[in-house]
């Protein structure tokens, strides 16, 4: 009898790469998380953070990262400066990294959530160049793929915190802690 898949949710802070094996010198998901057998089903660069979930189960490892399953990431992004209608409606449609074209993201100004933790290092404060806040859904995930989407339109990416993928959310867990989740996908059982 085959053991039921276990999903983790974890709530990765800067600095922590998304890898169980490092030389020593960088933190890395060992340093957070003592489960065996499970491994990361996607990817946040180090500089980023947020919601990474984890599983012991392969298909559902494909089912939550892969492009063709739609699950929906969602990001909130601080920029520099504040993005215009043209600057959102480029996002929108899908902008040119490395001469492809992104597939159309979800895209809405946003305000930082009250339980947002602060952010450590802080983002640098410059006084005469304001902030903004945007949502961002992608159902791919190239290379740093929000951060060279927001300065392709002209708005670099000051923070990024992965808040969602498809119905788990980051919300109510702490930096550097996780929890334990249901595996059971909306619609997974029509496959």
């Amino acid at each position: 009898m085959r053991t039921p898949a276990r999903l983790i949710l974890f709530n990765k802070p800067f600095g922590v790469l998304c890898q169980f094996s490092g030389d020593g010198t960088r933190a890395t998901l060992a340093d957070h998380i003592r489960v065996p057998g499970v491994y990361p089903a996607g990817r946040l660069d180090r500089d980023s953070k947020g919601l990474l979930l984890l599983t012991d189960d392969g298909a559902l490892q494909a089912r939550i990262s892969h492009p063709r399953h739609k699950q929906y990431k969602t990001y909130l992004v601080q920029v520099e400066r504040e993005p215009d209608d043209a600057a959102l409606a480029a996002l929108r449609a899908g902008v040119l990294l490395d001469a492809r074209r992104t597939l159309p993201a979800v895209v809405c100004r946003a305000a930082a959530p009250a339980w947002l933790w602060p952010r450590d290092p802080p983002v640098r404060f410059r006084k005469n160049v304001p902030t903004a806040w945007l949502e961002i859904r992608i159902r791919e995930g190239r290379n740093r793929q929000i951060r060279r989407m927001t300065a392709a339109v002209g708005f670099p990416t000051l923070r990024l915190v992965r808040i969602a993928v498809g119905p788990w959310q980051v919300q109510g867990i702490a930096p550097g802690a996780w929890v334990c989740a249901d595996p059971a996908l909306p619609g997974a059982e029509d496959r």
